[in-house]
């Protein structure tokens, strides 16, 4: 995935594409620096990880700049946000989410939220990047509520 990264930013400058090449160089910055900190070298999933948590932070930052009427900045973000997008794996469904929530839930036989945590996890383990946790919290909680 990393490598995808350093492809794409070799093709933005020689297309001369100024904002696509700022953002991918954002991009591998980011990576480079969650390289650092693990003291080793990322797996996909982790580089997945580190593009998930960019695109959310720009996600917050659009509803901030919306409450204070700054629609260039918020299409700024979303552009970035379009280009970030291109390097995550396509998102399951909500149906097929509900599918893996129940399996999980009747495998660890979870009937009240105390048991939400080991759900959660186990989910994890099961979609890796292809979801987003938060959602798939959301959908847990009401299933065991």
């Amino acid at each position: 995935m990393f490598e995808r990264v350093k492809a794409d930013l070799l093709v933005a400058m020689k297309e001369k594409d100024k904002f696509k090449l700022d953002v991918i160089r954002m991009l591998k910055s980011a990576i480079q620096n969650e390289t650092i900190e693990a003291k080793k070298e990322l797996s996909d999933d982790e580089v997945i990880a580190v593009i998930k948590r960019e695109v959310k932070k720009r996600n917050s930052s659009i509803e901030e700049y919306k409450k204070f009427g700054k629609q260039e900045m918020v299409d700024n973000l979303t552009h970035e946000i379009e280009i970030m997008s291109t390097y995550l794996p396509e998102e399951m469904s909500d149906l097929e989410l509900q599918v893996i929530i129940d399996e999980t839930i009747k495998e660890i036989g979870a009937t009240s939220m105390k048991e939400m945590g080991v759900v959660i996890k186990s989910i994890s383990a099961k979609v890796g990047a292809r979801a987003d946790m938060s959602k798939v919290s959301k959908m847990v909680k009401e299933k065991l509520a």
